[in-house]
């Protein structure tokens, strides 16, 4: 396999590549070190490219061969809200200045696997938005088409691995920040169970909404670095169940035949799903119904108009917070700082009615795994957005135009459980589709059979954005 092919080849197939000595973990970095050079000015994923070190690390991984390393010389670009020893946690800002004293846990993990860290990918100031643009930096673009957004918050680490710029990156999702970018960018992307994947050295994140995964081109690879990098760590405020096997296991296994439900309500009244988005959900349904599943609609209320009212107040107060913790807070856009003035002035008796129905709400949404294994439902309810496609509204037009192309994923981070993007087919104009599948609490395992699962019926990570393998 010649060096371009093996970088959309994905985490699996690279540590086996050099494991069996097809390749030296320095050439694999240096051919991605290429890659970004050549591709990524026109996307804008990175935010900065470790190069000078990620050759180093690659070459010291070489003189160790003789060490079982589960992801050796694999490049893996993070998130910018991830914690980097000597580097600030910016958060898609210019607002950070201190830098970091030690890695996060996740990198601590993924260094110790084996995985170069290739650079630090973009975000939207502290993570607002469901696209990755800001005035100072510009936009992170589509691989599939420039003229679209890869989604956000992770959208940077989306386009990188989409466009064959790192083998995996590593996303938070706080209300779809991992769903949104791999539903827009055909990967594969799984929001853990809350408590999943330690956040140290941060306790938990917005307010325990945030957890932090994988973005992957496959279900196998997803599982493979997640192997790598899930368990709690000292001062965790969430811990998770511990997984019944390995997820690289689950996603080898069948899952057997289960009941599944189908639900196209939107999270509130009057929003409409595009049709090329209720087709992909009902062409999934059809699909797992072909594999042997029970496959039966169900559209059971979530609470919908209290709940997603709880969650604004609670998404702009977090808004508020994060801004004023920042280092430099006068520093974000002007556009940050209006959603964090809204978040200002909810009144403190309504932040705390927020947050105090979640155990309630989590009870509540979890009565429909009494009936059903798994749920599916769209993951977005329109096609992907264009880059700018909302710059003319003001703040509180943009946020109900966010929240109603989201509707599907912020109640899974309110209640925890685990949910995935699975990508479904494409656009009349060739964009990616996606559904999303949720999960039983802590039972990220049966998601990952399920969409192996599909993977295999209809398989996704062949294919490769125009004019991005062999780029001039």
């Amino acid at each position: 396999m010649e060096l371009t092919e093996l970088c959309f080849a994905g985490v699996a197939r690279q540590a086996r590549a050099v494991r069996n000595g097809e390749v030296s973990a320095r050439d694999l970095v240096a051919e991605h070190l290429r890659r970004i050079e050549r591709i990524d000015p026109r996307l804008g994923a990175f935010r900065l490219v470790f190069a000078e070190q990620a050759l180093e690390q690659a070459a010291a991984l070489d003189g160790r061969a003789d060490e079982d390393l589960p992801l050796r010389g694999v490049p893996i670009a993070v998130k910018e809200d991830i914690a980097l020893a000597g580097l600030p946690t910016t958060k898609g800002t210019n607002a950070a200045r201190t830098p970091q004293p030690a890695d996060s846990a996740i990198v601590t993990r993924l260094r110790a696997a084996g995985a170069v860290i290739i650079g630090r990918t973009r975000m939207p100031e502290l993570g607002l938005w469901p696209f990755t643009e800001s005035s100072w930096a510009g936009p992170t673009r589509n691989p599939w088409s420039l003229t679209h957004s890869p989604g956000g918050s992770s959208g940077g680490s989306a386009a990188a691995v989409a466009a064959g710029l790192a083998a995996a990156a590593i996303g938070t999702d706080g209300a779809g920040s991992i769903r949104i970018p791999c539903a827009v960018t055909g990967l594969f992307g799984l929001k853990p169970q809350r408590g999943r994947v330690s956040l140290a050295p941060e306790p938990q994140m917005w307010g325990g909404l945030v957890v932090a995964g994988p973005i992957t081109r496959t279900v196998a690879d997803w599982a493979l670095v997640a192997d790598q990098v899930h368990g709690a760590a000292p001062g965790d405020a969430h811990v998770a169940h511990p997984p019944r096997t390995s997820f690289t296991e689950a996603a080898r296994t069948d899952p057997g035949r289960l009941r599944i439900g189908v639900s196209l309500r939107p999270w509130g009244p009057g929003i409409a799903i595009a049709d090329e988005v209720r087709d992909a959900v009902q062409d999934t349904a059809a699909l797992l119904t072909d594999l042997g599943h029970d496959v039966v609609r169900l559209d059971p209320p979530m609470r919908d108009i209290t709940a997603s009212t709880q969650f604004a107040a609670r998404y702009l107060h977090n808004a508020h917070l994060a801004r004023a913790g920042m280092e430099f807070p006068d520093l974000v856009e002007p556009r940050t700082r209006a959603v964090g003035e809204l978040g200002r002035r909810i009144p403190r008796g309504a932040v705390r009615w927020a947050a105090r129905d979640d155990a309630t709400l989590t009870a509540y949404a979890n009565r429909i795994f009494a009936s059903v294994d798994v749920l599916l439902t769209p993951a977005l309810t329109r096609p992907p957005i264009r880059v700018g496609e909302w710059d003319g509204r003001n703040v509180v037009t943009a946020l109900l135009a966010a929240a109603q192309y989201t509707t599907f994923l912020p109640l899974w981070n309110i209640v925890g459980n685990p949910a995935a993007c699975v990508p479904a087919g494409r656009t009349s104009a060739g964009l990616p589709l996606a559904v999303q599948l949720v999960g039983r609490q802590h039972d990220e395992c049966t998601l990952l059979s399920v969409s192996a699962q599909l993977e295999r019926a209809r398989p996704w990570a062949d294919r490769i954005p125009s004019g991005l393998g062999h780029a001039n």
